[in-house]
């Protein structure tokens, strides 16, 4: 059965057949959708049927995603993804919610969520022969891509801003991709990686830019529907908060909602809120001010890994809000780093970015958008490895002791 139908522009509507376009619409430079074929899918499959599979990672969906099995059995690659939903109790109890989970995407092979998009990809990448991928990365994105594709053997070049934290850089390195720092911003890097991609024919892996991203991220959906939705007993929708930046995460993680609606394996669409920093809230901004125009900002925050001036996937970020009867949460980053050391006591360590979701769903329960009865899912999407210097901040010093007992005594 080929799985792969077309292409659908996000921004006219308009459709390609899969060997027509590579990136974005020619039309208007929109993200582009990759439609499947749902009827062929249902007659062969069904939810009892992709829910058995004992396969423990996100490969179990692999008849809902556009690439064929890349093989590579028993490398970080095929380990991607089915990451652990906890329901911490304490949390639930402080924020007075009867159903809580938190998604914990720090446990994928290179501590990320960007391990799905990375891992979809490289299997595209193997499909269409291309002997060199690129991205540019504030550091997680790069460190997936590098991960999947020594695990593939396959060339990759990578464009990171100088100030990226060193663990994700030494991720990079250690992976064995060719990497550059820019002396630059992250959206400096992302226009030098589309050059380079241009000139040297380099098959591009930019969020928000190549179609396969999404899909693979989109198996985050797939996941929270299976663990939570389809095997739990929820009385109302549920509500998934996403921490965003370039936007690709949260309108992946839509996609597979909807995907799974066409399919009509889902019954009711969770809604979705979208959380990003005050220092860098674009599509929080347009969300706010009632229209699907995303204007760029100055970003400046703690949370690297959300830190955008303009988002490439925008707009289909913003209406994964606006399409589920969620919104968008601005968050401080002083209230970020308070997260971290929260999270941190139920045994959950999570980079800034990925803590800026749980933040997200106290400031929502403060203005009233949650009530005690709506259950909630919190996508953390890196873990605190990836920027120990902002885990540090975020956490009283240790003390320093002689090594005695009397001096001990005195500390403690």
């Amino acid at each position: 059965m080929e799985k792969f139908k077309s292409y659908r522009c996000s921004v006219c509507g308009k459709t390609y057949e899969p060997h027509e376009v590579t990136y974005t619409c020619p039309a208007d430079g929109g993200n582009l959708d990759i439609i499947l074929d749902y009827q062929g899918i249902n007659k062969e499959y069904s939810p009892e049927k992709i829910t058995a599979s004992g396969d423990q990672s996100h490969w179990r969906y692999l008849p809902l995603l556009p690439v064929d099995d890349p093989g590579l059995q028993g490398t970080p690659l095929r380990s991607v993804g089915w990451t652990p939903a906890y329901q911490p109790k304490a949390l639930a109890d402080e924020l007075k919610l009867e159903q809580l989970w938190v998604k914990d995407d720090g446990r994928n092979p290179t501590a990320s969520f960007k391990d799905r998009a990375s891992s979809v990809v490289i299997a595209r990448a193997r499909e269409i022969g291309a002997e060199v991928v690129v991205t540019a990365s504030s550091g997680n994105a790069g460190a997936a891509l590098a991960g999947m594709a020594a695990a593939a053997k396959q060339d990759t070049v990578i464009f990171v801003p100088k100030a990226a934290p060193q663990a994700k850089v030494a991720q990079l390195l250690v992976f064995g991709a060719r990497v550059f720092l820019v002396d630059g911003v992250y959206d400096d890097a992302v226009k030098l990686s589309m050059l380079a991609a241009e000139e040297f024919g380099w098959y591009s892996r930019n969020t928000g830019y190549n179609p396969f991203t999404v899909e693979g991220k989109k198996t985050a959906g797939f996941e929270i529907w299976e663990q939570v939705i389809y095997r739990g007993n929820l009385k109302k929708p549920l509500t998934v908060f996403v921490p965003v930046g370039d936007g690709n995460i949260v309108s992946g993680i839509h996609k597979g909602f909807k995907d799974l609606k066409e399919l009509g394996w889902l019954d009711q669409m969770p809604r979705i809120f979208g959380v990003q920093p005050e220092g860098s809230a674009s599509v929080a901004n347009a969300f706010f001010a009632g229209t699907e125009e995303i204007k760029p900002v100055a970003a400046k925050t703690i949370a690297d890994s959300v830190s955008v001036d303009m988002p490439n996937d925008g707009l289909r970020a913003l209406r994964a809000a606006t399409q589920t009867g969620g919104r968008y949460i601005t968050v401080a980053d002083d209230h970020i780093l308070k997260a971290i050391a929260r999270l941190g006591l139920e045994g959950i360590f999570a980079e800034p970015a990925a803590a800026s979701a749980y933040t997200g769903l106290e400031n929502a329960v403060e203005q009233g958008f949650i009530e005690p009865g709506d259950p909630v899912l919190v996508m953390l999407t890196g873990s605190g490895l990836k920027d120990v210097k902002a885990a540090i901040s975020a956490v009283k010093a240790a003390p320093i002791v002689k090594p005695t007992l009397e001096a001990f005594k005195k500390v403690l």
